[in-house]
């Protein structure tokens, strides 16, 4: 066992705090465990992974980053349409790095096995079936699709192709979300009512405020390109190409953005395929910089009753000018318990609350209300039904979970997604998966534009 990998699991098993209530973090060492050993294996010629980034943005570089940190995995290429993108990839993983501005060039290549697809989400679609059709892996940034009528296609594609196809919401490869499935489905929390999921932040850049570079102009943006499938085309615009998710044109605003990071982590906890009945409301509170998407945004989504659940109501809500600064939770409430989520996959907290059998009598209660002989009657009747046990609230322990300092999901995305292309395994986050955390996010931009509650039909994955 290497040293590394030694310190690794002992800092995993450190990080993991559980009360005596009965989770065992076994499981979960072992599942690190053979993250570890697959991580240390020896990558053969033929094990090699090739790979092209389309879209070298801050999710195109990062998302680089992380398919590199699997062993085995080469950068053979990137497309951008702008040229100081092209020249920094170069700074960063070398001159003889092939570049492009055409992503066509990208797919004809035959020593590229698989591409990130981290463009602006008015691309993901067309060029993610293109790149199917081409032989490639795909990796998808969310959402998968720009318009919800892109989505079966989409779907068909893959099918047709068999090609590997992954989506990129991190949440799914959580090693917290996974450990918060195994409790929510062990009814831990008991019957699941409702979900209460957020993202706050509080910073122009966190607003989408991102820094132009010096010499952006339509002689190092290839503007004609990245508007190509608008049907309305505007002129060269620095905040519409560097600033795209302000834009409904190019972006998905922050239920394309941040919704489906939420839903993406409910839906794998849950099981379920969707809602049935979506609303939305928001507004342009603080940033109005001629974006046309709201910077505040709350949607009611119900969950009907079905064979992967009970019925409940996911609230979600995204505040671009939160006095409570950076912040993103999700709270799965059920009749017995709380399972409440932080961050990205980072850890999550357990609060247990059994009711007692007895239903409780005086305090805030209409018994003081009655005549004394009545109170007296009722209190003696009360204590002959149920017993002391009955009347004791019972003893919970809450439960904290931690993934091992220095974790990162993503990560563990890329790595799910290339053991996938290896092995032939399913993907963590297929179109299906993927096509349904997006679908009611982009509903809630209807919603919103069109001032009506959507109705949708999750298994067949249509708007009704």
């Amino acid at each position: 066992m290497s040293t590394n990998r030694r310190k690794f699991l002992k800092q995993f098993g450190s990080t993991i705090l559980l009360s005596s209530a009965g989770l065992s973090s076994l499981a979960a060492k072992e599942d690190m465990d053979r993250r570890i050993l697959f991580s240390e294996k020896r990558i053969t010629a033929n094990d090699k992974i090739r790979i092209a980034t389309i879209g070298m943005g801050i999710m195109g570089f990062n998302d680089t980053y992380a398919a590199l940190t699997v062993p085995g995995v080469e950068l053979a290429g990137v497309c951008d349409l702008y040229t100081g993108r092209l020249q920094r990839a170069k700074e960063v993983f070398g001159q003889t790095l092939f570049v492009t501005s055409d992503y066509r060039q990208i797919l004809d290549r035959k020593d590229i096995d698989a591409v990130i697809i981290a463009t602006s989400d008015n691309w993901h679609s067309r060029i993610a079936i293109e790149a199917m059709r081409k032989g490639k892996a795909v990796y998808s940034e969310k959402p998968m699709v720009h318009y919800i009528s892109e989505g079966l296609a989409e779907i068909q594609a893959q099918k047709e192709t068999k090609a590997v196809f992954q989506v990129g919401s991190q949440r799914v490869s959580s090693v917290a979300y996974q450990k918060a499935r195994e409790l929510y489905h062990s009814g831990a929390i008991g019957k699941i009512n409702s979900i209460e999921a957020s993202f706050n932040r509080q910073s122009a850049l966190g607003a989408w405020q991102y820094t132009i570079p010096l010499d952006a102009g339509p002689q190092t943006v290839d503007w004609a390109r990245f508007q190509e499938p608008e049907k309305v085309k505007h002129d060269y615009d620095n905040n519409r190409f560097f600033r795209w998710r302000n834009y409904r044109e190019y972006g998905t605003g922050v239920a394309g953005d941040l919704f489906v990071h939420l839903l993406s982590g409910i839906h794998f906890i849950t099981g379920s395929k969707g809602p049935d009945k979506i609303y939305s409301i928001g507004n342009t509170v603080f940033w109005k910089d001629g974006r046309n998407v709201p910077d505040v945004m709350s949607a009611v989504l119900e969950y009907p009753d079905t064979k992967e659940h009970p019925a409940f109501q996911v609230t979600l809500r995204v505040n671009f000018i939160s006095g409570e600064g950076d912040r993103s939770t999700t709270k799965i409430v059920g009749s017995e318990g709380v399972i409440d989520l932080s961050g990205e996959g980072d850890g999550f907290t357990l609060y247990k609350n059994k009711m007692p059998v007895a239903p409780g009598i005086g305090g805030w209660d209409s018994l003081f209300t009655y005549p004394e002989a009545m109170q007296k009657q009722l209190m003696a009747n009360y204590n002959k039904k149920y017993s002391a046990t009955d009347q004791a609230t019972p003893a919970t322990d809450k439960i904290l979970y931690h993934a091992p300092d220095g974790y990162n999901a993503s990560n563990d995305h890329f790595a799910n997604f290339m053991d996938s292309i290896r092995t032939g395994k399913p993907v963590v986050e297929n179109a299906v998966f993927g096509f349904r955390a997006a679908a009611p996010c982009l509903a809630c931009n209807d919603s919103y534009f069109e001032n009506k509650v959507i109705h949708w039909d999750a298994e067949n994955m249509r708007i009704v």
